[in-house]
């Protein structure tokens, strides 16, 4: 099981790697929530999202011997450029399965970074599969997208300084909301900031049509959503936790919201108007989910992840088109 230590260690990896994002606040935002929120801008980390963190704390771990042979990963495209970008850092050769409609940015990134990909169709084709297939034939290591100790304390070094610079702010959160698709993020950050502010509540937010993890916690088991989902938010479209993470989820969290592509759609315009800061679907449940009052923010300090800002071009001027 992953801790706080590893949390710490993957934090002094990451220095001078990734990005120590800032905690932002917002008068507008404050307003409409009736209370304090702070703002963890992901979208401006390396890379574009908070991937990158797992992602180097995972390659810096291998051995020269596995590191010479490369690794394999699979992703919707954040995990992909992070793991593209670490490979680049550390000089190790990366190959991602990536969906054929992942957004272009995303595709284009992980090129552009070094990365070979390999893509495959997102509702029909078996990507872990696909890269357990090509592991084995290159004598490579995998590098999942969350199911993993070295990913999961890597994405929790976002609770990690959340935590502690919301205390040196004197301004402790009273709950905290971070987006979920695997589970890595929501769930290395929920043991880093328990370990630091233990009376916080953590939520995780989904999209509503890919809840796997609130179906999951509704049943006290993980449960796989139907093949027939479909969201705008890519990077969370997850069919199923991992068991990792989820055993980590359902101890800590306090449970799980979920919001619309309407309502993501609406955070994303909010977030370029208001906060001046471009973020994707995936990136903007949290913050829909103060918006469309998921949960009780007023008199409290409550903390959101926008985990991550690479949308297409296109799909963020239509979303900036549609009527309010």
């Amino acid at each position: 099981m992953v801790n706080v230590a590893d949390i710490e260690a993957a934090a002094a990896r990451l220095l001078d790697i990734s990005v120590h994002t800032p905690l932002l606040q917002n008068a507008e935002l404050d307003r409409l929530a009736g209370g304090k929120v702070l703002i963890k801008p992901e979208c401006l980390q390396v890379t574009g999202s908070f991937k990158i963190r797992g992602a180097y704390n995972r390659l810096s771990q291998l051995t020269s011997e596995q590191a010479s042979n490369g690794v394999v990963a699979w992703s919707s495209g954040n995990h992909a450029q992070g793991v593209a970008a670490a490979g680049a850092m550390l000089g190790i050769q990366t190959t991602i399965v990536m969906p054929e409609d992942a957004p272009r940015a995303k595709l284009e990134n992980t090129k552009r970074l070094g990365g070979e990909v390999v893509t495959y169709d997102r509702y029909t084709g078996d990507r872990e599969a696909l890269a357990r297939q090509i592991a084995s034939e290159r004598n490579a290591e995998l590098v999942p997208s969350y199911e993993h100790e070295h990913i999961i304390a890597g994405q929790g070094t976002v609770g990690l300084e959340l935590a502690d610079d919301a205390i040196k702010m004197e301004l402790p959160p009273d709950q905290v909301l971070i987006p979920c698709g695997g589970g890595g993020l929501s769930s290395g950050s929920a043991l880093a900031l328990k370990s630091r502010l233990s009376g916080a509540a953590v939520y995780a937010v989904e999209p509503a049509d890919f809840d796997d993890t609130a179906r999951s916690f509704a049943k006290g088991e993980r449960v796989r959503i139907d093949d027939s989902a479909r969201s705008i938010c890519d990077a969370l479209q997850t069919p199923m936790p991992g068991e990792l993470t989820f055993e980590i989820n359902k101890a800590l969290l306090s449970g799980v919201l979920t919001v619309s592509d309407e309502e993501v759609g609406a955070a994303i315009r909010f977030a370029f108007k208001n906060l001046k800061l471009v973020i994707e679907p995936g990136g903007a449940v949290a913050l829909a989910a103060i918006l469309a009052g998921k949960l009780e923010t007023k008199g409290v300090t409550t903390a959101i992840v926008l985990s991550g800002g690479n949308i297409d071009v296109g799909l963020f001027a239509e979303i900036q088109a549609e009527p309010r």
